[in-house]
C-alpha cells in the first residue's frame, strides 16, 4: 500500500479528476449536452479507477459508472465514488455546482472523503482541518433548482427558513460546510455514491448527518440505493428530526 495516507489519496484523486473535467469541458464545449455528460462520466471514471488501482490496489471499489462486483461485500475497505456528480450542471456551461466524490468506507462507515468542486477550484476533504462558520440569523434550506422535496418544504415552513437553490448533491452538502446553507434534507432517491463522500466530509466538519428518520448512514450494502439524508448544523439537528418525524409516510 502506498505511503500516502487514505485522506491524502481521496483528496488527490478528487482534485486531479476535477482538473481533468474542467479541461475536458473547455475543450469540448461544442458538444451536445448529452454527449458532454457521457464523456465526462466515462473519462472521470476511467481516471479514478486508474489512480485507485495504483494507490490502493487491494481495496474494493463501487463506482456509479462501473459494473458492481459484489465481492466488495466481503471487503472491509471499499471506495465509493461518483466520478461526476451533477452531470446536468456539468453540461450547462458555465455552471459551477457539480462535483467529484471520492470516499472510503470501513465496515460500512464513511471514514475518508473528498468532494471536489472543480469549477470553483475547491476541494473539501477529511485531509483538512474543517470548522463551521458562525450561524446566521435566517436559517437556509438548500434545494434543487427543479424540485423541492417534502422534507425540505416542511423544514423551511416550520423553521421560517429561506430556500437556496443548487445543483448536485455534493455541491449542496458542501454549501452547508462552507456556511452558504444550514440544512440539506433529501428524500425521493439517491444512491450510496451520491452521499458517501459528502457525508464523510460533513462529519469531519462537525455537522449532523443521518437518514431523515435519524438512523445512521450505512454504506457498502448489497443494494446501494440509499434514498434519503439529513445534513445540518448540529444545533438544528434535534428540531429538524422532530419536524421530519411528523411527515406522513409515503
Amino acid at each position: 500500500m502506498s505511503q500516502v495516507n487514505d485522506h491524502e489519496v481521496a483528496e488527490r484523486v478528487a482534485t486531479e479528476v476535477g482538473d481533468l473535467l474542467v479541461k475536458l469541458r473547455a475543450e469540448n464545449a461544442d458538444l451536445e449536452p448529452s454527449q458532454l455528460k457521457d464523456l465526462g462520466d466515462q473519462r472521470a471514471h476511467d481516471r479514478i479507477m486508474e489512480m485507485l488501482g495504483e494507490l490502493r490496489p487491494d481495496d474494493a471499489i463501487l463506482s456509479e459508472e462501473g459494473s458492481d462486483n459484489l465481492d466488495r461485500l466481503n471487503s472491509e475497505r471499499v471506495w465509493i465514488v461518483d466520478p461526476l456528480d451533477g452531470t446536468r450542471e456539468f453540461s450547462e456551461i458555465p455552471r459551477t455546482d457539480w462535483a467529484v466524490h471520492i470516499a472510503l468506507t470501513e465496515q460500512g462507515q464513511p471514514k475518508v472523503g473528498a468532494v471536489a468542486l472543480p469549477a470553483q477550484s475547491l476541494t473539501l476533504s477529511t485531509n483538512q482541518s474543517l470548522s463551521l462558520k458562525d450561524p446566521v440569523e435566517k436559517t437556509r434550506v438548500i434545494v434543487s433548482r427543479t424540485r423541492r422535496p417534502a422534507p425540505a418544504i416542511a423544514l423551511a415552513e416550520k423553521l421560517n427558513a429561506e430556500y437556496i437553490e443548487m445543483g448536485s448533491a455534493g455541491a449542496k452538502a458542501m454549501a452547508v460546510v462552507t456556511g452558504e446553507a444550514d440544512i440539506y434534507a433529501h428524500a425521493g432517491g439517491q444512491y450510496e455514491w451520491d452521499s458517501c463522500a459528502p457525508v464523510a466530509v460533513c462529519l469531519a466538519a462537525g455537522l449532523h448527518c443521518s437518514r431523515i428518520d435519524g438512523s445512521p448512514m450505512v454504506y457498502n450494502n448489497e443494494n446501494p440505493y440509499l434514498p434519503d439524508l439529513l445534513i445540518c448544523r448540529p444545533e438544528l439537528a434535534e428540531r429538524s428530526l422532530e419536524i421530519l418525524s411528523e411527515l406522513p409516510e409515503e
